[in-house]
């Protein structure tokens, strides 16, 4: 009451007096990282209600029994400090907790009596104007513990690398003693040097038995308090997750106490596994990898491995690879395929081509510079082929793949003409986190979430964007999971949905990919750019990528890491047998099926022609249905070109026979179609050099196909030959290809000339 009649205003609460220290913590409470205040003294606030009742009790009856009965000084104390100090020469101090705060909040030297009295004044402020447990909670905070250690919460991280909360009986006794001779007290040994210092042992004991006078009901734990005390000092101070706690400092540059997403046994593993990798494998000259574990249900990263070593100026150590923006190579090919499936242009079964194509003045080739002919979407995703990607992308539209990267948020984007067909292959850059982040909306049924470092903040689900439907999220991720291991040729298992990615020149090789609910990323390469033809992703950073799933699967550090890969099968999504060799709906001759996930309403779907039975009398030659026959056998009948990609990929398919008229068309498709020039992107032609335009068809006939640009005839050339065409002048050209048969077919491209 007197208190409040005698200051009106609320005082200023005290720890404002102070500056503090930044403390990260593990997912668990585990010290990653404590840093040093403004002032150069490592202190932390903590809340009375946080500190043990222990410490607490602990602090009042070694330091002020009297603390909760006088105004602020104990006279009693102070004379006979005096007469200790002043009379026999023997110092003893007689400062109370209250006067103790005061001196260090008001930097008052006590040392003279005139210091003194300005002290008890001091003191009493203080009593008038805060509560006893404002004052105690201060002293908590406040107190010397040894060197630049200031206030329980930090020596309880740095000498017994555990939050305050935690602490045992016999730890909190033990600090409770440290501030009343802090310099001949407080730890000063490393932690391979076990024991206290003779000083603290000695109090720590006189305040064990008075503590027993106080509580005899205690006595039970003299066995817990004989046992020796590990102890660590300040040079043992953890530096965990260096690049995570970076970032946090970063991000709160102004937050005393943040607790992070880390799980610290996780991270521990991880940052072992990549070590020893990298020692094995020095002699490729691999020197360098960053790798990043997400919790796709809850978006929060568990470890983050920012490079291989954060002292190591050579390989630029301080770098986090895990921002750095690299080349992605093949791995975004995954969201080509979704983006595709919800725009009804494929399913998973579909046959497209792996064939040399020219796609303007871009003529890509796969990675191993072979090509496969025809293959299915699903094998050409797992197999990494360039060209069926490129023509998937080529065709993508409301979004394309930039728009689709855009979206989601992708930083740092030029123009979208910068990149053309390239961005597919890894023509533009993203960091390894937004690369995560793209991967998990396969299992979070298409949803784009933000990434989350810490979980002492409550995370807004507000930002989630839909960028694609569960249905097509479902089936990527099912694509994915067929991709075998590295070390075998069989799927993973349990199943892993993964990726692999390298860029040009060798100089990032990737491998992310999906494990129960987490997300892996991992990355092997220079961070100066530097090539290296072992930084492929199948065999570099694949490699790695299983060493760490085995090796948390083995420890079972991860809850949730064999859990059922795939979500449950959203409701627009059903099954269907199609035909093995077309991926169209079986015809009553379609000898093999096999079963495709299917968007209703979405997935192209028609009935297959590929396969015709075809009758035969018995002079062997083929006669109409209806007739009588001697036998019947069943063909494929591929259109001309692509019979020829078979031959070319050594896969050539049994020639069928002429067929009579009474076969009708059986595939049902354009009797002729223009492959080459692509009407996608610019033809830059260079002046004085020679340089030309390929002119190929897809033809169901063997004649010649006739060439126009414009109205004028090029020239003629068989129906898998290309013919090459060199325009005279720039602009814009209307292409047509006919055929003897009269069928005939157009595109409009454009021709740029430059020096």
């Amino acid at each position: 009451m007197t208190r409040q009649i005698l200051f009106q205003l609320p005082p200023k609460p005290l720890s404002n007096y102070s500056v503090f220290s930044t403390a990260i913590y593990a997912r668990h409470g585990e010290l990653l990282r404590l840093t040093l205040a403004s002032d150069q003294q490592y202190r932390l606030w903590m809340p009375l209600t946080e500190i043990p009742k222990t410490l607490q009790n602990g602090t009042i009856l070694y330091e002020d029994r009297w603390f909760y009965r006088h105004l602020g000084f104990n006279p009693l104390a102070l004379l006979r400090s005096a007469w200790m100090s002043y009379g026999r020469g023997a110092h003893q101090g007689g400062s109370t907790i209250t006067m103790q705060v005061a001196r260090q909040l008001y930097r008052i030297d006590s040392r003279n009596p005139l210091g003194k009295l300005r002290q008890i004044a001091a003191a009493v402020w203080l009593e008038l104007r805060y509560s006893k447990d404002d004052i105690l909670e201060a002293y908590l905070n406040t107190a010397p513990y040894g060197g630049n250690t200031v206030g329980v919460a930090a020596a309880s991280l740095l000498y017994f690398h555990k939050p305050v909360s935690q602490l045992t009986l016999t730890e909190a006794l033990t600090l409770a003693v440290i501030p009343q001779n802090p310099k001949q007290r407080f730890p000063n040994k490393r932690s391979s040097q076990p024991g206290l210092p003779s000083a603290l042992q000695q109090a720590k004991l006189r305040l064990w038995r008075n503590w027993l006078a106080e509580f005899p009901q205690d006595k039970r734990y003299a066995a817990d308090f004989a046992l020796p005390l590990t102890v660590y000092s300040k040079a043992d101070k953890p530096f965990l997750a260096p690049h995570l706690t970076d970032l946090l400092l970063r991000q709160y540059p102004h937050v005393q106490h943040i607790h992070s997403s880390i799980d610290s046994k996780t991270q521990l593993s991880i940052k072992q596994s990549v070590d020893n990798y990298l020692q094995q494998n020095r002699s490729a000259g691999i020197r360098n990898s960053a790798v990043l574990l997400l919790d796709a249900h809850t978006m929060q990263v568990r470890a983050l491995i920012g490079s291989a070593n954060y002292w190591n100026i050579g390989i630029k150590g301080q770098v986090n690879g895990t921002l750095a923006k690299r080349s992605p190579g093949s791995t975004l090919k995954p969201f080509i395929y979704a983006l595709a499936l919800d725009q009804g242009l494929l399913h998973p079964r579909t046959v497209i081509a792996d064939t040399p194509t020219s796609f303007g003045p871009y003529n890509p080739e796969n990675f191993d510079s072979r090509f496969l002919g025809p293959i299915t979407v699903q094998d050409a995703l797992i197999r990494s082929r360039n060209i069926p990607a490129l023509n998937t992308v080529a065709k993508l539209k409301q979004p394309s793949l930039y728009g689709f990267l855009q979206q989601a948020g992708i930083s740092g984007l030029k123009p979208e003409q910068h990149y053309g067909l390239s961005l597919a292959l890894g023509g533009g850059e993203v960091t390894m986190l937004e690369l995560v982040q793209l991967y998990a909306m396969l299992p979070n049924q298409g949803r784009l979430r933000t990434v989350h470092y810490r979980v002492d903040l409550k995370q807004p689900t507000t930002s989630e964007k839909a960028l694609l439907s569960p249905a097509s999220a479902f089936i990527t991720l099912d694509m994915l999971s067929h991709n075998p291991r590295p070390d075998s040729k069989r799927p993973a298992y349990p199943k892993v949905a993964w990726k692999t990615g390298t860029s040009w020149g060798f100089k990032d090789a990737w491998s992310v990919g999906i494990a129960g609910h987490y997300v892996l990323a991992v990355w092997v390469g220079n961070f100066d750019n530097q090539g290296n033809a072992a930084f492929t992703g199948i065999k570099a950073a694949g490699s790695l990528f299983f060493s760490l799933i085995d090796s948390l699967r083995n420890q079972q550090l991860l809850e949730g890491l064999d859990v059922e890969l795939l979500p449950p099968k959203p409701e627009s999504v059903s099954q269907v047998n199609v035909c093995a060799a077309s991926g169209d709906l079986p015809n009553e001759d379609c000898p093999s099926l096999v079963k495709t996930w299917f968007i209703p309403g979405k997935s192209p779907i028609k009935t297959s022609r590929l396969h015709k039975a075809v009758y035969f009398n018995a002079k062997g030659e083929v006669i109409c249905k209806g007739q009588p026959y001697r036998h019947r056998e069943i063909y494929e009948f591929w259109s001309n070109d692509m019979a020829l990609l078979f031959h070319e990929a050594g896969l050539p398919r049994r020639q069928p026979p002429t067929l009579p008229s009474c076969y009708d068309n059986l595939n049902g498709e354009a009797e002729l179609e223009i492959v080459s020039p692509s009407s996608i992107g610019v033809y830059t032609l260079k002046i004085g050099k020679p340089s030309s335009i390929g002119l190929k068809a897809k033809s169901k006939i063997n004649g010649n196909i006739f060439w126009f640009a414009n109205k004028s005839l090029i020239g003629k050339a068989k129906a898998t030959e290309t013919l090459s065409w060199m325009p005279e002048n720039p602009g814009t050209y209307r292409i047509r290809a006919a055929d003897e048969q009269g069928h005939s077919a157009s595109k409009e491209i454009t021709v740029t000339f430059v020096p």
